[in-house]
């Protein structure tokens, strides 16, 4: 079954959230937590280790329920049913979308096309957990004899970005293996990662589940070659595996069929790290840690699909960020999380939201009218704080931002650790505060300014506050508190889709400049006359060949 295509701006929920809007849009945030003094503890959802506040946000009581309402109108909970049974959710490329599949234990009965789906995951998470072991207790050598001391992951997109996302965020876990990860076809990454490998103990991880994407094959053929100076064609099969669904090319490439780990056409590329494109999360922190990794992501689905949506946690951050979207017009969102570990996660979020939501076309195949999707931003703190805050402090967009910090540090250093969380605490703080003139001239007065200088100061120095955030806050970051935050924002998207009424799991609109490049690749190695361009276009070409 299809899901609903319900447009949303026809909606009488819709129709009231306007109206809503027009007769709050402009109350400040402050005004509220002075009339009620419950405000914080109201808009809290506390679930497992996750502390969640949204109550720092430009909306009241009145407004949630009429999220809820809309929610309840376009028939998310049915839409919620039919993507984990099995339905073909993703309409457009007729299939089923199952990434929560992956993270589903064994007891669990998922249907697809007749056959339970849920043994094949299970066989391939049992040689998930044996090639990782082997690999991690040096059991498997390489051509010299030697065990590896290195992985790279060889993929793009979805077979790269939440890889690496994961690993980073999961360093202080890691085992002896040093993982890296190519990705860009720019040569110039390929060959840094090569000057820093060893072939007699490196690894590679070769992730596309067609083997025919241009970047991965480039970076994979580029790698065979350096590799193959040192070694026989015969050791590549100890040097190379692959995660994808084309055995002959894969074979043809010289990697062993015992050596190809599968991937499911219901499983949508930024989506994947739950699989084996996960493989060389297993081999960077160890099998145990991966599995606990699933089983975090798997606690954070049941919570999704069973709790009430007042106080399901990806709903009502969903909804908030339609509010913004939709209400206020905000176009952008930031998300700033409060450890260097997540050094990747605004990089990952911003392929799994902006791939999954920027869309103009609506499930009945007519124009939006609406705006769907988000641009999604941001950069650990207390980086960002010297680097972008200015701007939604002080300047003239409003800018959502998700605050995502961990009680216990995983090294122990409690003074760190404080300074850090202070910082978190207090931002959002003075986001919804701001800063008023009489509190500016009152500084000012109490350091003895001039007159004068207050004067011209004081503009300068006022902050209208006012400006929206979520806190969550969580234990500390483990295996498993990272699989709930990750599936937590996939749920967010998926929510927002299907009220968006777009097609989530697709991505039509990153084909078309592809099949350009094939085209002008050719164009780029013959000394024929170049095809019909516009003249830009020719004009670029004919420079950079003038120029290599």
């Amino acid at each position: 079954m299809a899901l609903p295509k319900i447009n949303p701006t026809h909606t009488k929920a819709w129709t009231k959230l306007q109206k809503h809007f027009d007769s709050i849009k402009d109350v400040h945030m402050t005004q509220w937590f002075s009339e009620n003094k419950n405000r914080a503890t109201d808009m809290t959802i506390k679930w497992r280790d996750f502390y969640v506040d949204y109550s720092k946000n430009r909306m009241d009581a009145k407004t949630m329920d009429l999220l809820l309402e809309l929610a309840e109108e376009t028939q998310l909970k049915a839409a919620i049913e039919k993507q984990f049974q099995g339905d073909v959710i993703n309409e457009t490329e007729g299939r089923e979308v199952l990434h929560t599949a992956l993270r589903s234990p064994i007891t669990s009965k998922i249907m697809v096309d007749g056959e339970d789906i849920i043994p094949e995951i299970h066989e391939a998470k049992a040689k998930i957990k044996a090639f990782t072991d082997d690999v991690v207790e040096g059991k498997r050598k390489g051509f010299t004899n030697k065990a590896f001391t290195d992985i790279v992951n060889i993929g793009i997109g979805g077979s790269d970005l939440g890889p690496a996302m994961v690993v980073e965020a999961l360093q202080y876990y890691k085992n002896q293996l040093t993982t890296h990860f190519v990705s860009n076809v720019d040569g110039d990454h390929v060959n840094e990662v090569l000057k820093k490998l060893n072939p007699e103990t490196t690894l590679f991880v070769i992730v596309s589940k067609t083997f025919t994407t241009q970047e991965t094959l480039s970076n994979a053929n580029t790698i065979k070659d350096w590799f193959l100076k040192s070694a026989s064609k015969g050791d590549i099969a100890k040097h190379f595996v692959a995660v994808s669904t084309n055995i002959e090319n894969v074979k043809g490439f010289g990697i062993d069929e015992s050596n190809i780990f599968p991937m499911w056409n219901w499983v949508g590329g930024r989506f994947s790290l739950w699989s084996a494109v996960g493989l060389s999360i297993s081999l960077a922190v160890g099998y145990d840690n991966f599995d606990k990794l699933l089983a975090g992501a798997h606690e954070m689905d049941e919570h999704f699909k069973i709790e009430d949506f007042k106080t399901n946690i990806p709903v009502v951050l969903a909804l908030i960020g339609i509010w913004y979207t939709n209400f206020f017009e905000s176009e952008s969102e930031a998300v700033i999380g409060y450890s260097q570990y997540l050094n990747q996660f605004a990089t990952y979020l911003q392929q799994a939201n902006m791939e999954s939501n920027g869309k103009s076309v609506d499930r009945n195949g007519d124009k939006v009218t609406y705006q769907t999707g988000n641009i999604v931003w941001g950069e650990p703190g207390t980086n960002s704080q010297h680097a972008f805050f200015q701007l939604i402090h002080q300047g003239t967009k409003l800018i959502p931002a998700d605050f995502i910090g961990f009680a216990k540090s995983l090294h122990g250093n409690k003074d760190h650790q404080d300074k850090l969380m202070s910082n978190f605490i207090a931002q959002t703080e003075a986001l919804l505060n701001g800063k008023s003139r009489e509190e500016v001239i009152s500084e000012f007065k109490a350091q003895d300014t001039s007159e004068a200088a207050i004067q011209q100061l004081t503009p300068f120095k006022i902050f209208k506050g006012n400006k929206p955030t979520n806190t969550l806050l969580i234990d500390q970051l483990t295996p498993e508190s990272l699989g709930k935050l990750v599936a937590l924002y996939e749920h967010k998207i998926f929510v927002q889709g299907v009220i968006w009424n777009v097609y989530s799991y697709d991505q039509f609109g990153v084909e078309l400049g592809k099949q350009l490049a094939t085209k002008i690749l050719k164009e780029l190695n013959t000394t024929d006359q170049l095809a019909d361009h516009d003249s830009s276009t020719l004009n670029l070409l004919a420079y950079y060949k003038q120029l290599t």
